[in-house]
């Protein structure tokens, strides 16, 4: 069937263009610890022979940026690099990439006292000396400080639309309209609605669409099927990420799920009568990507999984984050959390923490939780 598209403009990423009606592009991003040179270009390199468009790439410290040149030289994909905390990096990386993601919620982690506008006008002016395009990913559990208390508590997606245009402005006034916009949300209706209206006031803006913390699959695979045929069934989104919880070794599988989701929303073989606010339990957990520190993170997410099959008709949200990154900030919206760093597993209920108990010792903790809710339910 014939799918309309959102007449976006082009933006050239390597290779591959995103937007202006070019083919829905295919991402992923590499899980292994960037510095680990061979495996990072081994997982690239599998990642484009299972059809990545573009490969993005975690960069938080110079090693990182080191490293990041040496694969360069050993893969071919076109590579994105992540800007985490510090904006600065991407003089370092620029040189070896062809996409440059920052998150405007990042950009007040250093140099506080810097006006964001600064920062961003760096990356702007190292993108176009470098020839690369540049992503704005907004994320729900890291929105821009400073929008945030501008609208009610419960309203999410407000203050992630209001980053965004915001700095699409900027670059717009910069005089760089190279770049791509993502707004991601855990849940598929937010990301629905959050891209719907974005796109209905900038149209031209070339969108990123994706399910952030979707989880294990297959679960994940449906929560990201549903927002991809109601966004892409509208004409919107140029370019896809399916985020799985999956290990290293399956990490192709989110390009697999990836074309097979487009593959059948191009023939009409559409699922979204399938409503996800179905008040059942819901569990959330991030990508696995190099960020993580401790592996024992993707066995612990399908371990909770087993484990709460008991509650799974309970109207309740499980988060499982992989690293301090994202972890925090991105399982307050949970009835229950938790967040993973090297040696421990931090327990919160929504934005209260509860303390931080070894891998081994976490699921009775949660368990004991999870109960309490249950009882205060019933």
């Amino acid at each position: 069937m014939e799918l309309k598209r959102n007449p976006t403009r082009a933006v050239k990423v390597g290779s591959c263009t995103i937007g202006g009606g070019h083919p829905i592009a295919v991402q992923s991003m590499t899980a292994t610890h960037t510095q680990d040179i061979a495996a990072t270009v081994g997982q690239a390199n599998d990642l484009v022979a299972a059809g990545a468009d573009v490969v993005r790439i975690a960069v938080d410290s110079n090693k990182d940026a080191a490293a990041l040149a040496e694969i360069r030289k050993q893969t071919t994909a076109n590579l994105s690099v992540d800007l985490q905390e510090n904006y600065r990096l991407c003089q370092a990386v620029a040189p070896s990439v062809d996409k440059i993601r920052y998150n405007p919620g990042h950009l007040y982690h250093h140099e506080r006292e810097k006006p964001w506008q600064e920062k961003v006008k760096l990356i702007v002016d190292t993108a176009a000396a470098n020839d690369c395009a540049i992503r704005i990913g907004v994320n729900c559990g890291s929105v821009d400080p400073d929008k945030l208390g501008k609208f009610p508590e419960d309203d999410s997606i407000s203050p992630m639309l209001a980053s965004a245009w915001e700095h699409c402005e900027l670059l717009d006034k910069l005089g760089f309209t190279r770049y791509v916009v993502s707004l991601k949300d855990s849940d598929p209706s937010k990301v629905v609605e959050v891209n719907k209206r974005f796109a209905e006031q900038r149209p031209d803006v070339p969108l990123h669409l994706g399910v952030t913390e979707a989880g294990l699959p297959p679960d994940g695979v449906i929560k990201t099927r549903i927002a991809f045929e109601q966004l892409i069934g509208r004409g919107i989104g140029d370019t896809i990420r399916v985020s799985l919880t999956v290990p290293n070794a399956k990490k192709s599988d989110e390009i697999v799920a990836g074309r097979a989701i487009l593959a059948d929303i191009a023939a009409g073989r559409v699922r979204s009568v399938v409503d996800f606010g179905l008040g059942t339990l819901n569990i959330i957990s991030c990508p696995s990507c190099s960020r993580v520190e401790n592996e024992a993170f993707i066995e612990l997410a399908q371990q909770v999984k087993e484990m709460t099959q008991y509650a799974k008709q309970y109207d309740l949200t499980i988060a499982v984050m992989g690293c301090r990154v994202n972890g925090p900030g991105e399982t307050d919206d949970a009835d229950l959390g938790l967040w993973c760093g090297p040696t421990h597993v931090n327990l919160k209920k929504g934005a209260l923490e509860l303390g931080a108990y070894k891998y081994d010792e976490i699921l009775p903790k949660l368990k004991a939780e999870l109960d309490q809710l249950i009882a205060a339910k019933a």
